[in-house]
């Protein structure tokens, strides 16, 4: 049985979930609080539950103090739930940094009908959270001053290195991302996050990467050494080769792998281009996007990896690459990031 505990100041939502989860076979609401500061007494008689579902902005303690506090005991899979989602906001990119598992998007009327329209999404995302290996770090990146930090040397990569992730890909590639030497080759991502989210990431880790530029991807762009290019939220992202260049195409059309953007995408279209002069990653989520991509790459003459179960979030990207024969070896975050640091 799942136990599932509730913190938000809205009697609405408190009274939404609470319906959501009666009755269901596998998963209880053990209990509810308006704010985290409460949360602890009823701690007491309930006990920590297995998920919480969180909001962001409430009294007495707002929902990031409390998922600090919580972690530092016991990481525990969260879901935020947070009107905040909505703005892409950074408290909720911060929330993913400290190892939030999902973000729910909560509206500020008609809460009802999209708790009902939401139920079914909700109790996969409970049930996979439940599964979920929560890492707590401690310690945060501190912010760069770029004026402070060597100029780095922009120029056309020849080289790519081409990442997919979801579910705990925010902690992860921060951690990557943070340890990358200077004059690396263009680094393209897919992380799976809403619309609005992607700008806040990339400018979030702008600020902590010394040695490299981070953006959200635009159209046509060329890509360059020593900068990380972020897919935008709510479009898929391939790189095509136009002359000696490899130039950043922004695309809009239907989900693959069920995402938008998608990893698959990415890699495939790499993979037409790149060959031996790229690198492809697919790092934790859930889900199988970036299998089929990857395979592309790995047929088409790229190095290819996986990340190794044991350090990931949801070992379900990772483990449909592995199973289609996609990927020539798991790695560890460390080895992912001794592994780019050796491309150049």
């Amino acid at each position: 049985m799942i136990k599932v505990f509730v913190i938000d100041d809205s009697i609405a939502v408190r009274s939404g979930f609470r319906k959501i989860l009666s009755g269901l076979e596998n998963i209880t609401l053990i209990g509810e609080a308006n704010n985290p500061v409460d949360a602890y007494t009823v701690f007491k008689t309930t006990g920590l539950p297995d998920v919480f579902i969180l909001d962001i902005e409430m009294p007495k303690m707002n929902g990031l103090t409390f998922l600090k506090k919580i972690n530092e005991q016991r990481p525990t899979p969260t879901i935020m739930c947070s009107t905040l989602a909505k703005k892409g906001s950074n408290e909720m990119v911060e929330a993913l940094s400290l190892g939030a598992f999902a973000i729910i998007e909560k509206p500020k009327i008609n809460i009802k009908d999209f708790l009902n329209e939401y139920k079914d999404n909700l109790i996969s995302q409970i049930k996979a959270a439940s599964k979920a290996k929560i890492t707590y770090k401690k310690s945060v990146p501190k912010v760069i001053n770029k004026q402070e930090v060597k100029k780095l040397n922009y120029k056309p990569s020849s080289k790519i290195i081409a990442i997919g992730a979801s579910t705990g890909g925010v902690q992860v590639l921060e951690e990557i991302l943070t340890n990358i030497q200077t004059d690396h080759p263009a680094i393209v991502i897919v992380q799976h996050m809403p619309v609005g989210f992607t700008r806040s990431f990339a400018l979030r880790l702008n600020g902590l990467c010394k040695n490299s530029k981070v953006v959200e991807a635009k159209n046509n762009e060329t890509l360059n050494t020593c900068t990380v290019y972020i897919a935008p939220g709510d479009k898929h992202m391939e790189i095509e080769k136009e002359g000696f260049v490899h130039v950043v195409k922004i695309k809009d059309f239907p989900r693959d792998d069920f995402h938008k953007p998608s990893a698959t995408v990415l890699l495939a279209s790499i993979s037409k281009i790149a060959k031996s002069n790229s690198i492809g990653f697919v790092l934790t989520g859930m889900g199988v996007d970036g299998a089929k991509g990857l395979l592309h790459m790995k047929e088409a003459g790229s190095k290819t990896y996986t990340q190794n179960e044991k350090t990931c979030t949801v070992y379900g990207m990772p483990k449909a690459a592995v199973k289609l024969g996609a990927s020539s070896k798991e790695l560890s975050i460390f080895d992912i990031t001794q592994t780019i640091n050796r491309t150049r």
